[in-house]
């Protein structure tokens, strides 16, 4: 034990790489900088099998520190409370709470690490912590999630133009909404979903067509009725049969703006027999009539 309190140390690995951006250029590139004023990176880096890695602040940072494991394991506690990270978990420390993480001494973790602040930072880290009930997560691998670490990383490590600055600080927002809401990230590439949410919205696209009823959507999960509708709302804060309409909303404008179809025959093709409804139903949610939303084209 005493050996490794020895070898405990902040930084000085093989293959570790990290940017800190001097407080000039933070304070007359970033705070001051519309694009960029309510979120940007203050220090950004990558550690591999970091041995003997250690840090503690007893008064906490005065940015907010999002660390992501993905290989080895480790440990952190944030106000007296202790997690375990393994690969695939991260956590999030809220800017000036104490706090201290190590790498484990058996497997020691590999991390990618980011420092950041602004005005809406607060903001996106209680999402973050109500999102995942902690201050610990977990998400699924993906690729594009390093992908988009690497590019945050590689525009910082070339200088601190503006352009570098601003679009790493963009690139922040997605990167830090990946882990709050992971379900949703890389949809597009994402295989089929496991959620009974997820698949009863498949289910409503893969219909648009048809009228359903809220019976015949909880029975494509094999839920009840009420208990399928309780969980809905609960997740998108909607029924399910308005969020339903919302989708062929949006089906609508895409005929509406990319076919020469009527309006009657666009409200056929949705499952809706009265075109006069579909047309009600268009403008209280778009706040125009269908004909005049084809008229942007």
């Amino acid at each position: 034990m005493q050996l490794h309190r020895l070898l405990r140390k902040k930084e000085g690995f093989a293959g570790q790489r990290s940017v800190v951006l001097p407080r000039k250029i933070i304070a007359g590139q970033c705070t001051n900088n519309p694009a960029v004023e309510r979120l940007y990176i203050t220090d950004i880096g990558y550690y591999p099998k970091a041995q003997y890695h250690y840090r503690q602040r007893v008064h906490g940072s005065d940015q907010h520190i999002l660390i992501y494991c993905v290989e080895g394991n480790g440990s952190a506690q944030v106000m007296k409370k202790k997690y375990q990270l393994h690969p695939g978990s991260f956590i999030i420390i809220p800017a000036g709470e104490q706090h201290s993480y190590a790498a484990s001494e058996e497997h020691s973790w590999t991390i990618y690490w980011v420092h950041f602040k602004g005005s809406m930072s607060c903001g996106l880290v209680d999402t973050l912590i109500q999102k995942i009930n902690d201050h610990q997560g977990s998400v699924e691998f993906q690729p594009r999630r390093i992908e988009l670490f690497e590019d945050m990383y590689a525009c910082l490590e070339r200088g601190y133009s503006n352009d570098n600055i601003c679009y790493a600080g963009v690139c922040l927002h997605h990167y830090i909404a990946s882990f709050i809401y992971a379900e949703k990230f890389n949809l597009s590439g994402s295989k089929q979903p496991d959620d009974a949410v997820e698949l009863s919205i498949n289910y409503m696209q893969e219909n648009i067509s048809r009228l359903l009823t809220l019976e015949d959507v909880a029975r494509s999960v094999n839920f009840s009725a009420s208990h399928y509708s309780a969980l809905f709302r609960k997740k998108t804060g909607f029924a399910p049969i308005e969020y339903f309409n919302h989708l062929k909303i949006q089906k609508a404008c895409q005929y509406l703006l990319y076919t020469e179809l009527r309006i009657k025959e666009i409200a056929d093709k949705l499952g809706i027999e009265d075109p006069y409804y579909f047309s009600r139903m268009f403008a209280k949610l778009m706040g125009q009539s269908p004909a005049q939303y084809r008229s942007r084209r």
